[in-house]
């Protein structure tokens, strides 16, 4: 069943999409990772955003 899903990432409309991962900064000082899958036009829009 993975095979199915990976298939289609690779060749249909998934290709359109990245996940992304930013290291953000906690105001306690510590570190965490946010996470998303972003349309390829927005990657640029969600490092940029500051939250």
């Amino acid at each position: 069943m993975a095979k199915k899903v990976v298939a289609t990432l690779k060749t249909g409309e998934g290709r359109q999409f990245t996940r992304v991962i930013k290291m953000v900064k906690s105001p306690k000082g510590s570190y965490f990772f946010k996470e998303e899958v972003v349309h390829n036009d927005h990657i640029k829009d969600f490092l940029a955003d500051a939250k």
